[in-house]
């Protein structure tokens, strides 16, 4: 697994669990990535609200803004099953290619 991928599945399954979102909100959710342990570089994306990216530069951080949904910061498609109401739900990020598509309850 790449490092943007495994910090976008940390933020993925925060968004979901910590935070309520149904899974496309939490696949479309602005992130961040840091691609090395040294020095103090963090790359997020321009949807990160500038007053989070003006505090983390007024802390030391050297922020850099990527595209609002840049491929540098990971991406997937997910499928739940809500066992106790039944619904399977899908969802795709759109900063990659591809569909999720759960299927039908038999």
């Amino acid at each position: 697994m790449d490092p943007e991928d495994a910090a976008a599945h940390a933020q993925f399954v925060a968004n979901v669990v910590d935070f309520g979102l149904n899974l496309q909100a939490a696949l479309e959710a602005p992130r961040f990535t840091k691609l090395t342990f040294e020095g103090r570089d963090v790359d997020l994306e321009a949807r990160v609200p500038e007053l989070v990216r003006t505090a983390l530069a007024a802390r030391g951080h050297a922020v850099r803004t990527l595209p609002a949904f840049a491929d540098a910061v990971g991406g997937g498609q997910a499928v739940m099953r809500d066992f106790a109401r039944g619904i399977n739900s899908g969802a795709s990020d759109p900063r990659k290619d591809g569909a999720a598509v759960p299927e039908p309850v038999r």
